[in-house]
């Protein structure tokens, strides 16, 4: 199959300003003006961003005050770059020990898990605990949407207990549905279309590592799935360079590729040619071949997706200055070596990590706090 392009004259400029990483301490204290203790730690503002500049910008319709976070592309780029920055800022106050920002006091949050996950759950109510909040989990045996009880029942009335939903789940228009009727934000925690908070927090983990996320070239190996989705959206609202390669019938979703091209903003390649695919890239990206619902067919992914395994000898051919990354659950010795996942230049673990920040702005965000 032939590479997709959508190219731009220029993806980097040299004299932008970077959205680089804050230091542990860097922090724009006005931002938590009047939710401290009497004797504050004080943090200095440091506010440098991504200068995400491109020739033409992005057509889709965006909303900036999306009282959910269901699609990255709802959102403009200022208002993404803002969600990354306050990610940030409250990473730093975590890591400092500082506890008395609370934001999420008195507050509930209501997690539907369709599809189980440790690092959903464990991010989303650590990171709405330790803001102060209380959130409910709520598995497959607990509510049955659809099935036991319409998606909009549901909706309406966790939408009088709580001041916010996350769910994660299967069907795409399950998350649309409850967004539709809840009076509360919504949040996707994952459906099989697309994963927007794992994106948010891999964007963050690179402008912490690279310096920048402008510019860069983020390569994909495996299944065009909902990962990949996420990806090409997020690339219609901040210019990079995204390659996606995947073998032949396992590409991403045609319309979903087609609005990234046709916002303008980024370079987007599809390819079946991962060796070609990974030469300059600032970041390879890898996830299991067969997710939750495809296990299934797991022993034929795994006879068509040979080649496509991220090992020692194709991060050779990416160069010295890329970075792995993987989010998680990882086969290992399937999609990706032990040797790569373990190496120096991996980071998983900060990627990890950072799903608990990102989340915490992105529930800031559709909060109004």
């Amino acid at each position: 199959m032939a590479a997709i392009f959508c190219n731009l004259s220029s993806l980097r400029s040299p004299d932008s300003p970077s959205f680089s990483s804050l230091s542990s301490s860097g922090i724009q204290s006005s931002r938590f003006s009047g939710v401290f203790s009497p004797s504050p730690i004080t943090f200095p503002a440091i506010r440098r961003r991504v200068s995400c500049q491109s020739t033409s910008p992005a057509t889709s319709s965006v909303n900036a005050n999306a009282k959910d976070f269901l699609h990255i592309s709802d959102f403009d780029k200022s208002t993404i770059l803002n969600v990354l920055d306050r990610a940030k800022e409250v990473k730093a106050l975590i890591k400092s020990g500082e506890r008395t920002y609370l934001p999420f006091k008195g507050k509930t949050m209501a997690m539907i898990f369709a599809k189980p996950s440790m690092r959903t759950r464990v991010s989303f109510e650590t990171g709405f605990y330790l803001l102060g909040g209380h959130a409910i989990y709520l598995g497959p045996d607990d509510i049955q949407m659809a099935k036991r009880e319409e998606t909009r029942d549901v909706a309406r009335v966790l939408s009088r207990y709580n001041d916010v939903i996350m769910a994660r789940v299967f069907a795409h228009q399950d998350i649309l549905d409850l967004a539709k009727y809840a009076t509360v934000p919504v949040i996707n925690g994952l459906t099989d279309y697309n994963h927007p908070c794992q994106i948010m927090a891999d964007a963050l983990t690179i402008v912490e590592h690279v310096g920048q996320l402008e510019g860069t070239k983020v390569v994909y190996i495996g299944d065009g799935n909902n990962i990949v989705h996420s990806w090409l959206l997020l690339a219609s609202v901040i210019p990079f360079h995204f390659v996606c390669a995947c073998p032949k019938g396992f590409e991403p979703d045609q319309e979903t590729v087609r609005k990234a091209q046709n916002a303008g903003v980024s370079k987007i390649e599809i390819t079946n040619d991962p060796k070609e695919a990974v030469k300059g890239a600032d970041v390879v990206y890898s996830d299991v071949w067969a997710s939750m619902g495809q296990k299934e067919e797991a022993a034929q992914r795994r006879r068509v997706f040979q080649g496509f395994q991220v090992d020692e000898e194709l991060m050779k051919i990416a160069g010295q200055k890329a970075y792995f990354m993987h989010c998680l659950p990882a086969e290992r010795g399937v999609e990706v070596s032990d040797g790569v996942i373990e190496a120096p230049n991996s980071i998983v673990w900060d990627q990890a990590e950072n799903r608990m920040h990102a989340q915490n702005a992105i529930m800031l965000h559709v909060m109004g706090l």
